[in-house]
């Protein structure tokens, strides 16, 4: 690993904050330092691009301007303005560490890295960057694109999957931040990482820092970030049953503990655990099977036809699902007293807040349909 002269420091930073302020990206959340305002923004942007950010997070403004109404929203409402963005354990946090602040600190943001991180949901990155940006403290903010730009800087060689390498990477930074613009410098290098030292197709010759990155005067650049493989995600098989009433299509309500908490979608039989229970079932007799399964947890009964369309495959960070859709239609209304879903018409959908995988599986009947009717 290189390490840097107090000269060296100080000539990085001119030049990285000059570069920023002439080239600065006009965000939405830029407009202010609002804790707030930051705070939200940088939560939308975990495993998310700006672009796609920049609507949910204008409409999110405009629904929950202030902490306190982020804290005193209906859940619904909440999941609603945070669909498709996924990961929804994010917003349920937020809210949580909203009303944390209205009980327990008066409606005041700590100023600190370490006491903002004692809000729910707020971890060593995202403290970074409000402490930084909302307060003017010389705290890293190391995220990918920190861990890119600075192990290329640096050579740094330590593996960035490894939970004390960000330990390494933060005492690294806090020599070299700006302690008169912390902020600024935190954001430089996200854009930074966004543009000329982007993970995929990278333009360093025409870097402003390119007389810094040691491993491009190397001409080591592919070696760093030193990064594990990640596991593969764990396939699941699963059958999405399409159940049409003269009310409208039956949905359920993913329980607390779930994958996809809350949101709703068409019932789900896990088919990987059928077939376990059922080591002989066929192609022919597995729907057999998933009727009798459905009606002994719901007591709804239904006659099952599998419909030509593709299997919807959707990919989580640790599962894939690979999902084939079973259709029913009934002449009459559905006994629910034994189900924790209801039935809801087509014109209602967008009261219901939907994960993409179910927008997905809505997309593939809907083809279905034309090719039907």
């Amino acid at each position: 690993m290189i390490e840097w002269s107090d000269a060296t420091i100080k000539e990085f930073q001119t030049t990285l904050l000059a570069w920023y302020d002439a080239n600065r990206r006009d965000l939405p959340w830029r407009q202010d330092h609002d804790p707030y305002h930051v705070w939200v923004s940088e939560i939308m942007l975990q495993q998310t691009q700006v672009n796609t950010v920049i609507p949910y997070y204008q409409r999110f403004m405009a629904s929950f301007p202030t902490v306190e109404k982020l804290a005193q929203a209906p859940e619904e409402q909440l999941l609603k303005a945070w669909e498709g963005l996924g990961y929804y354990s994010r917003v349920r946090n937020m809210q949580r560490a909203a009303r944390q602040l209205l009980t327990d600190n008066g409606g005041q943001w700590p100023h600190t890295k370490a006491e903002l991180q004692k809000l729910v949901g707020i971890g060593p990155y995202t403290a970074g960057a409000i402490a930084s940006i909302a307060f003017n403290q010389p705290e890293p903010a190391v995220d990918g694109n920190a861990f890119r730009v600075f192990s290329q800087l640096l050579e740094i060689d330590a593996d960035i999957t490894k939970p004390q390498s960000r330990s390494l990477f933060e005492e690294v930074i806090r020599k070299i931040i700006s302690k008169d613009r912390p902020g600024d410098f935190n954001q430089a290098i996200m854009d930074l990482g966004s543009s000329y030292m982007t993970a995929k197709n990278p333009d360093n010759e025409h870097s402003p820092v390119k007389k810094f990155n040691q491993a491009y005067l190397d001409g080591r650049l592919d070696e760093f970030p030193v990064r594990s493989k990640r596991l593969k995600p764990v396939d699941k098989q699963y059958f999405a049953l399409v159940i049409e009433t003269p009310g409208g299509f039956l949905f359920q309500q993913r329980a607390s503990n779930e994958l996809l908490a809350k949101l709703w979608l068409f019932p789900l039989v896990d088919a990987d655990q059928l077939k376990e229970s059922h080591p002989e079932l066929n192609a022919t007799t597995i729907i057999k099977a998933v009727e009798e399964k459905f009606v002994s947890e719901t007591e709804i009964q239904t006659e099952l036809q599998l419909i030509d369309t593709p299997i919807v495959n959707h990919t989580f960070t640790h599962q894939k699902w690979h999902v084939t859709l079973l259709y029913a239609k009934l002449q009459e209304e559905l006994d629910l007293s034994h189900f924790s879903g209801k039935v809801v018409p087509v014109k209602k959908f967008a009261t219901l807040a939907w994960p993409t995988v179910q927008k997905k599986l809505w997309q593939a009947f809907k083809k279905r349909q034309i090719q039907l009717f």
